[in-house]
């Protein structure tokens, strides 16, 4: 009797043993789950924050550095409107100057020589992408490399100029965007301010092939309206006011399209036609801003943007000699206060918004 109880004490205690240790290695493994749990959750947190970095930097990081030569023709408002619309384009897409983009700013100062020495320099430096503003200085450009991609602006027919083989498929090493203003729309203001108006001239740049062609097609949409064309050529901005003087005597109001000497000068036109009482309309607003009657303008800022978006393409890859001429397709009115009041003309209403001040020298 007493040696059952005592085998039924010991089964008992056997049994109590193996529950504490089945509870122990429970509670080990359980914790062993827990640590493994918590090891994952940081390690993936780790991750999480590793890739929320990589994100924020990836603009960055991921662009090469690269050097743009921008080759200006000259200075003036359009010119410099469109050279810093590029660059912001740039600039938003990842390529910051100082960082990750070296830019080489040259301008020729209207000389067709500075110009060819200025590609000569691109070319030696073996740039990565050349922005050319100004048909004649993408000529310089375009003659010297046919290898380095040019994005071009303020320019009014690429095919004209010699510059690609048609503005739809370029076929060569440039591309970019044109400036070409909305000339029969303009010669529309003009007339409905100024129906009286029966010889409409114009002063041009005899040299520069986007000029030229304006005049062409300036001189087809006057005579097709059944009115008088006279025009004076120049050779440089030393004969503008000669020019001008001679004109306006021939005619009611002068056209000045977008010519860079012409453009250049425009306080210089103004002094003589305002006292003549002669309107003059210009191809493009920086005109009128420096002393022009008025227009419906291109925006050479936003053109100078959309050249900077097809530079960032060439530079990450797309093919330039298959990249279409790109043009604006918004236009804006800019009427001068001060060129409206020495004709003591009164505006019309509708377009009070848009008239702007004389532009003071800097």
């Amino acid at each position: 009797m007493k040696l059952k109880k005592f085998f039924a004490a010991f089964a008992a205690v056997t049994m109590l043993c193996g529950l504490t240790a089945c509870n122990n290695s429970n509670s080990e493994s359980n914790s062993s789950s827990e640590s493994s749990a918590e090891n994952s959750a940081a390690d993936n947190s780790s991750a999480d924050a590793s890739s929320a970095d990589n994100t924020s930097t990836s603009d960055n990081t991921e662009k090469k550095n690269v050097t743009v030569g921008v080759a200006k023709q000259m200075t003036h408002d359009a010119l410099d409107r469109a050279e810093e619309g590029f660059i912001k384009a740039l600039d938003d897409k990842g390529y910051k100057e100082g960082a990750n983009l070296t830019l080489d700013r040259q301008n020729g100062q209207g000389e067709t020589t500075n110009l060819t020495t200025i590609a000569d320099q691109f070319v030696g430096n073996n740039v990565d992408l050349i922005f050319a503003i100004g048909t004649k200085s993408a000529q310089a450009c375009f003659g010297r490399t046919q290898t380095i991609p040019i994005i071009g602006t303020a320019i009014t027919d690429f095919a004209d100029a010699g510059l690609v083989d048609s503005n739809d498929n370029p076929g060569t090493n440039v591309s970019g965007t044109t400036d070409m203003n909305p000339i029969e729309d303009q010669v529309d203001l003009l007339l409905e301010l100024f129906p009286d108006v029966k010889t409409i001239g114009t002063v041009y740049t005899g040299s520069e092939d986007n000029s030229v062609l304006q005049a062409n097609i300036l001189k087809e949409c006057v005579e097709g309206k059944g009115l008088k064309y006279t025009e004076k050529t120049i050779i440089n901005t030393n004969d503008i006011q000669q020019a001008v003087s001679s004109i306006i005597t021939e005619c009611d109001a002068l056209y000045i399209g977008t010519d860079n000497n012409m453009a250049s000068a425009m306080a210089l036109v103004s002094s003589v036609c305002n006292p003549a009482k002669v309107p003059v309309i210009c191809g493009e607003s920086g005109m009128v801003e420096n002393g022009g009657f008025g227009t419906l303008s291109v925006d050479y800022y936003q053109l100078g943007y959309q050249a900077g978006l097809m530079a960032v393409r060439v530079l990450e890859g797309e093919d330039i000699s298959k990249m279409p001429i790109e043009k604006s397709t918004e236009f804006a009115y800019c009427f001068n206060k001060d060129a409206v009041e020495a004709l003591e003309y009164t505006l019309p209403d509708k377009y009070a918004e848009f008239v702007v001040e004389t532009k003071t020298a800097e």
